[in-house]
């Protein structure tokens, strides 16, 4: 599935993001400064949490709270170095917890990322707007 949107269709795309997932595991592709985290924000809130929602760059992971959904988890590893970092987070225990995990620079974790994840590939058209590429997994595990 491919959007092209502008910020005031966020929400929009946000909400067609979630229905269009075959699964909870998203990883966002994109060039620094694209809109992963703005994406993100907007997919936090949709998925019904008022939690504030910010880049977890130093902390690597962030948690929110749905009532709806349960736990959100949200990744940035844009700073490690390798992938034994996300294994000493407990990665895989997040994978494995049927909630909700939105990762940004999920390259930095190629060989962690489960078969079912779905990639979220954005990058900006040259009028500013942005594009979005959904791609479900081809193997569901």
């Amino acid at each position: 599935m491919q959007l092209d949107y502008s910020i005031e269709q966020l929400q929009e795309v946000a909400q067609k993001v979630i229905t269009n997932s075959s699964g909870k595991i998203l990883l966002f592709y994109g060039n620094m400064g694209v809109g992963k985290t703005t994406l993100i924000k907007q997919l936090v809130k949709q998925l019904g949490s008022n939690d504030a929602v910010s880049s977890p760059t130093f902390s690597l992971v962030n948690e929110y709270e749905s009532d709806s959904e349960g736990l959100i988890y949200h990744f940035d590893f844009y700073r490690i170095k390798n992938e034994e970092e996300a294994l000493d987070i407990g990665i895989e225990d997040y994978f494995y917890s049927n909630n909700w995990c939105l990762i940004e620079w999920p390259e930095k974790i190629k060989n962690l990322v489960p078969l079912n994840a779905v990639a979220v590939h954005i990058s900006v058209n040259h009028d500013g707007t942005r594009k979005i590429l959904i791609k479900q997994p081809t193997n569901n595990g």
